[in-house]
């Protein structure tokens, strides 16, 4: 089995290094025979040095000129050569345990894809009940969330990727199409929730409860028109790093 690990960052220059160590040292615990792996990084039109400290820790780079997420995954998968893709952010760390659950069930051949639970560290009460809804909500519909998507290769090329006419909740699309496309085939989509990912609490740092409320709310009032402009995505696109 060939995985590839495919990590698109915009700016990520003060995480990008710790998220490669975390996903070098996860493979490094799950080293196994027949288990091959590559390791992509998608520089989507960074103005700093993410792309050349992503070349210095051993990953090949990508480069994804329109700035938007969904693209550079795409961008990413376009390049990947394994049998399997496991999507993570650059603002997060993989641990050993959690790669090791994502490759059982690989292994288990039952399964079209996978999503995760997410840890944050440090969030105030209503971020923590905000991820605590959001965990509940992605197990029961079986979304996952961006920080990680895992997905066979050949589902996730029939279904066309994530939708380039959004600029967020592009996962949720994706997981609905990969959950239709196993359904067909005897095959399952779950969130795993045993060894959640960590993820980086720096949104709630960065911008006030008001700005992510508002952004919340927008999203709820009018998806379709905000999820397809980034004007109205500040929380994502605005640069805040």
């Amino acid at each position: 089995m060939h995985l590839s690990i495919i990590i698109p960052a915009f700016n990520e220059e003060r995480l990008i290094e710790q998220c490669l160590q975390s996903v070098y040292a996860s493979l490094a615990a799950n080293s196994q025979p027949g288990f091959t792996s590559e390791i992509i990084v998608v520089d989507n039109n960074s103005t700093d040095n993410t792309a050349s400290l992503a070349r210095q820790a051993g990953a090949r780079v990508v480069f994804e000129p329109v700035n938007q997420i969904g693209r550079a995954r795409n961008a990413g998968a376009a390049e990947a050569t394994g049998d399997w893709m496991l999507f993570v952010d650059a603002d997060s760390i993989l641990n050993p345990e959690l790669l090791a659950d994502i490759l059982q069930l690989i292994e288990g051949g039952k399964y079209v894809g996978c999503g995760s639970a997410i840890r944050m560290e440090g969030l105030p009460w209503w971020a923590d009940g905000v991820l605590k809804l959001w965990t509940v909500t992605s197990v029961v519909f079986r979304w996952a969330a961006g920080a990680l998507v895992v997905s066979r290769s050949d589902a996730f090329r029939d279904v066309g990727g994530f939708d380039q006419e959004l600029y967020a909740a592009d996962e949720v699309i994706l997981s609905q199409k990969l959950k239709k496309w196993g359904q067909q085939r005897g095959l399952q989509f779950v969130i795993l929730t045993k060894h959640p990912l960590e993820s980086s609490a720096r949104k709630v740092q960065l911008y006030s409860g008001r700005e992510i409320a508002g952004q919340i709310l927008r999203v709820i009032l009018r998806p379709r028109r905000t999820l397809q402009d980034k004007k109205h995505l500040s929380v994502w696109y605005d640069g805040r790093r």
